[in-house]
């Protein structure tokens, strides 16, 4: 099982990103990093500049041709390079690439989403070469599907997908809620995998918690590994979901659900 740490982040300004990624450069002076980002907002945000109407389905982003390539131009151009050079600026050699470089991430379509794909298998040559040398990939959200179309893919499912293909013990899930809750809205610090699905089939997880807990879920891949959701809002978010057990909720392949003793707030 690898010691690599694989970590997602939103897409949101520098300016907001700039303590977490504080945090992933001193996480990388110690462990092996890969960064993941999404960009959801940013991206709803240029495309509302260009007049068009986001649309979701099941906590997807439907993505028309016009939509992937504004997508293509704001998830690789402007965020990834974004999160690049400010991770150069703290010290860190980081290195942007998409699913696309070097055949990356192996996707295949998503139905009646448009140009999306999900991940199905990993290309790993190219991380584990960038990786020896130090270096610390920086992942934009985008592969080519089975026909070679360059398709916009679920960041979270980017992560999940990245961590089970290269053996990872941990994922972290950056969002801005501090966990999944149960049907009484308390904070789960643990969560099983078939519990999780429960929760689903219920409808006590719902919306776009429910991409991020099935990317989640997809991430582990045998005993002792974990995904964490965390709030990457709140100071020491990384190395608080690393180390704290009652920050955000970990899912495991067989640890029995918890509720945090914080009730719901």
């Amino acid at each position: 099982m690898s010691e690599t740490v694989v970590v997602k982040l939103g897409g949101t300004t520098i300016a907001d990103q700039a303590p977490v990624l504080a945090e992933v450069a001193a996480l990388a002076r110690r462990r092996p990093v890969i960064l993941v980002h999404g960009g959801g907002k940013r991206l709803t945000e240029w495309l509302e500049r260009m007049g068009v109407v986001s649309q979701f389905r099941g906590g997807l982003r439907v993505t028309d041709a016009a939509s992937l390539e504004v997508a293509a131009a704001v998830l690789r151009g402007v965020i990834n390079s974004e999160l690049v050079s400010g991770l150069r600026a703290l010290g860190v050699d980081a290195v942007g690439l998409s699913g696309v470089d070097g055949g990356l991430l192996i996707a295949e379509r998503v139905e009646d989403l448009g140009f999306v794909a999900r991940v199905v298998g990993l290309r790993r040559d190219l991380l584990d070469a960038l990786m020896v040398a130090g270096q610390v990939p920086v992942v934009a959200p985008l592969a080519r599907d089975e026909d070679g179309i360059v398709c916009n893919v679920n960041a979270d499912d980017v992560a999940a997908g990245i961590a089970a293909g290269i053996g990872a013990r941990q994922l972290i899930l950056m969002t801005d809620v501090d966990g999944v809750r149960d049907a009484a809205g308390r904070k789960l610090d643990t969560l099983t995998a078939a519990e999780a699905e429960l929760l689903i089939t219920s409808g006590t997880i719902a919306g776009g918690m429910v991409a991020k807990v099935r990317a989640a879920l997809g991430a582990l891949a045998w005993e002792g590994t974990e995904a964490i959701i965390a709030d990457g809002t709140l100071p020491g978010a990384v190395s608080r979901a690393l180390d704290d057990p009652t920050f955000g909720t970990r899912l495991t392949v067989g640890r029995s659900a918890r509720a945090s003793s914080v009730g719901a707030s």
